[in-house]
């Protein structure tokens, strides 16, 4: 017997969530929609909906997206799950599983090493809860950076610290005397050492992490490797990723050789001199950066956080990962996947044609203002008509609103999002905040909304 789905909507959404549902080529639930006679259906509360729907006869509700309902609270009412929709009814059969299958982001094989680059500045109690913010973000390895000619006094208290909290622990240090108190304290990784300070591998246990000396290139970290598989030592491999226009891409190629000469050897790739050193959004260069080394199979990467610019590398790489290992796992392209990289333009920004604005707008007879973004640009309408323009202040100029501050205040704010949507090419629902992917947070509750329930999911891949 097919599932039986209640899809709640109001009098203007009704039609359009009706062709939507008679459109979906796979009936593989019996759909009842119920109008709960209300103009918007995104104004429904939980209240509401229990007064004018007594009972369920359904295995699953799905509410308005815009909806923001206690649905616990609906679930335990009605004995079956209450779940909230897409925001806008266009996304609904990808919601449902027709015509997309949400992607089990779930795995990953690259390792983040978090660099906190002024830690001899901080004091335990900052290192600790910076570390905490990295970990959150993703980070699985939490990399103490020490500063040239600058005391450390407190360096073996915070390795102790972080260990005894539950972290992994690297030390970056030009100093063999701080690598040293580092992997005594308990670090797990040394950064980094080359054939001229390798001895500091052998006065403790800490995995160190190989780099060339300053002017010999491959060879130098070539020479160093072999040293310490000599003495069966494990150790990461680093090339060292050169900033753009200052040899970049040879560095590449100096991976990419390292790769085809140690086919099987444990890598590392240092991204900031990337992501900080170029005047470029980070989420795009940390996604390509992720996915050479999905290419070269280098399952460690080293990022900082010090230009303001870079606030979020952590969070951008961690995305990046999950998408490429998922494309490389369905064996397909990097895209379609995962848009949290798109934070600034979107793949599908206007769902909705001016045409269909305008139907909508004819159907409305209250005097509430709705806004919609189309590529046409900005759409206001009520009971008194549709208007559309470029800029906000076209679209007030044409407004009554009297001495309502409250209103105009509002409609200000709302028309200004619509506008940026429409500038940048974003998705823009009224009454909710842009979304900009990994660049910032989303709220727990837009994370419930996007969502998909009912799709196909996928296998879940490796964890390192």
């Amino acid at each position: 017997m097919p599932e039986r789905i209640a899809f709640l909507t109001g009098r203007l959404a009704e039609p359009s969530l009706r062709r939507v549902l008679d459109a979906l080529a796979d009936k593989s639930f019996e759909a009842d929609v119920r109008q709960l006679g209300i103009n918007v259906a995104g104004l429904l509360t939980s209240d509401m909906i229990r007064r004018r729907m007594p009972r369920a006869e359904a295995d699953r509700i799905i509410v308005p997206g815009r909806c923001r309902g206690d649905l616990d609270a609906l679930s335990r009412h009605y004995g079956v799950p209450v779940l909230r929709g897409p925001d806008d009814l266009k996304d609904l059969p990808a919601y449902l599983g027709h015509g997309a299958r949400t992607p089990d982001l779930s795995g990953y094989d690259i390792r983040i090493f978090a660099e906190i680059v002024d830690a001899p500045a901080l004091d335990i109690a900052q290192i600790l809860a910076r570390a905490q913010r990295y970990r959150d973000a993703g980070a699985d390895v939490i990399d103490v950076g020490c500063l040239p000619d600058t005391p450390f006094p407190h360096l073996s208290e915070t390795v102790r610290a972080l260990r005894d909290s539950g972290f992994v622990v690297s030390v970056d240090s030009m100093n063999s005397a701080e690598l040293l108190a580092g992997a005594r304290a308990g670090a797990d990784y040394l950064l980094s050492l080359n054939e001229q300070t390798l001895w500091v591998a052998d006065e403790v246990e800490a995995t160190p992490v190989l780099v060339p000396t300053g002017d010999g290139g491959l060879a130098s970290l070539l020479r160093a490797m072999e040293r310490l598989d000599l003495a069966a030592r494990p150790y990461l491999a680093d090339p060292i990723l050169d900033p753009p226009l200052l040899g970049f891409t040879e560095s590449i190629a100096r991976y990419r050789e390292l790769r085809r000469r140690r086919p099987e050897v444990e890598m590392l790739l240092g991204v900031g001199n990337v992501s900080e050193l170029l005047d470029a959004d980070t989420a795009g260069v940390n996604a390509l950066l992720a996915a050479i080394a999905a290419e070269l199979s280098i399952h460690n990467v080293l990022t900082t956080q010090v230009s303001a610019h870079a606030r979020r590398a952590v969070h951008e790489l961690d995305a990046a990962r999950r998408l490429v290992h998922r494309a490389r796992l369905d064996a397909s392209l990097a895209r379609d996947i995962d848009p949290r990289l798109l934070a600034l333009h979107e793949r599908h920004p206007f769902p909705y044609q001016p045409e269909e604005i305008a139907q909508t707008a004819a159907a409305v007879r209250d005097p509430s203002y709705r806004i919609e973004v189309s590529a046409a640009g900005l759409h206001l309408y009520n009971r008194d008509g549709l208007k559309s323009a470029h800029d906000p202040f076209t679209l007030f100029a044409q407004l009554s609103l009297g001495t309502d501050t409250g209103h105009a205040f509002y409609l200000g704010v709302e028309l200004a999002r619509a506008q940026i949507a429409w500038q940048l090419g974003k998705r823009y629902v009224q009454d909710q905040e842009l979304r900009w992917g990994c660049a910032s947070d989303t709220p727990a509750e837009d994370l419930e909304s996007q969502a998909a329930p009912g799709a196909t999911r996928l296998e879940t891949g490796t964890r390192p």
